[in-house]
């Protein structure tokens, strides 16, 4: 018997980004094999003493989440040494119901977008565990043990079960909401909000003029959201220590929010308002795709070759594509 860390360690106590080291679990007294270090896939030698793979991990409804993804490569090594996975599935806390998304150009596709899906895709991570390996080709022998008492229509508030950090940077359920939103502000100089006590929630920076901001913002009328302008000062992260503008993103609908196109919105304003200040970050590694392009999962926001319609129409066209595919997929 061993534990498997995904990215943020097996308690969700570690920040994104940072690798996991194999260690002693002192409470079970039982190996760590990381996922998040030298590997992301389990290798012959962890699964040795292994017959059944169990995931029961919470997930957060988004493509950019990776914990799909260590999923995913624990079926592929799975299939690979002959191992059965069962998912104990979870409820998506943000609903079952709403899709929204672009499908992922595999051009870049990465550890934060790896299969074809839209950002926002409503499945269960049970559901998506199916649709990878029946949809993309994994083909491991796969079980997924339901949920009862869960619909579709639930948000996670609505299971009266305690919400439990999946991450340090997502400590509650408003913050999952809004994480299809924002989290493209990671590939940017822009600030996500990592540093305050509302990561996700708030975007900014020292050279943004928050009033003036959120009024552009608030005049596109997007459904389900209300943008007030704030000052706040990261304790880490970009702009560590220094006094930054911006906007809270309040969900008053969360029926009608759409988070993708809120997002992209915000990214197009930002950009055209301040455009000797705003910056795309590169690519960690020269000739690789920038984390731009692998959290928008395409190339023609970084470029700017197509305007915010031309986006909202691919954003329409791909989520009711996506809608139809996964429809054989889902449990509920």
């Amino acid at each position: 018997m061993a534990l498997f860390s995904p990215e943020h360690a097996v308690r969700g106590d570690v920040q994104a980004g940072v690798h996991v080291p194999q260690y002693l679990d002192e409470i079970y007294q039982l190996p760590v094999y990381s996922l998040y270090g030298q590997t992301r896939k389990p290798t012959k030698e962890m699964l040795e003493e292994i017959d059944v793979f169990a995931i029961d991990i919470q997930d957060v409804g988004s493509r950019f989440y990776t914990y799909i993804y260590s999923m995913a490569y624990i079926m592929q090594a799975c299939q690979e040494f002959g191992k059965t996975v069962v998912v104990f599935d979870r409820p998506n806390p943000i609903g079952g119901e709403a899709v929204e998304g672009n499908i992922l150009d595999l051009r870049f596709r990465s550890f934060i977008g790896y299969y074809p899906i839209v950002q926002r895709h409503g499945m269960t991570i049970g559901e998506i565990a199916k649709m990878f390996n029946e949809e993309f080709g994994i083909g491991c022998n796969l079980t997924v043990i339901p949920m009862l008492n869960w619909n579709r229509k639930m948000f996670f508030e609505d299971t009266n079960l305690p919400w439990v950090f999946p991450s340090p940077n997502i400590p509650k359920v408003d913050t999952a909401f809004v994480y299809n939103a924002t989290c493209i502000f990671e590939g940017t100089n822009v600030s996500e909000g990592r540093g305050t006590a509302v990561p996700f929630e708030i975007a900014g920076a020292p050279w943004v003029k928050p009033e003036k901001l959120a009024d552009a913002l608030n005049s596109y009328r997007l459904p389900g959201v209300h943008f007030r302008p704030l000052y706040y000062t990261p304790t880490f992260s970009k702009y560590k220590d220094e006094l930054c503008g911006g906007v809270f993103v309040h969900v008053t609908d969360r029926n009608s929010f759409l988070p993708v196109k809120t997002g992209w919105t915000m990214l197009e304003v930002i950009l055209t308002m301040y455009p000797d200040h705003f910056k795309v970050s590169p690519p960690y590694t020269e000739g690789r795709p920038c984390m731009l392009e692998f959290n928008t999962g395409c190339d023609y926001i970084k470029n700017r070759t197509k305007s915010l319609a031309e986006q909202w129409e691919i954003l329409d066209k791909d989520t009711l594509f996506f809608q139809n595919q996964r429809k054989k997929y889902l449990l509920y």
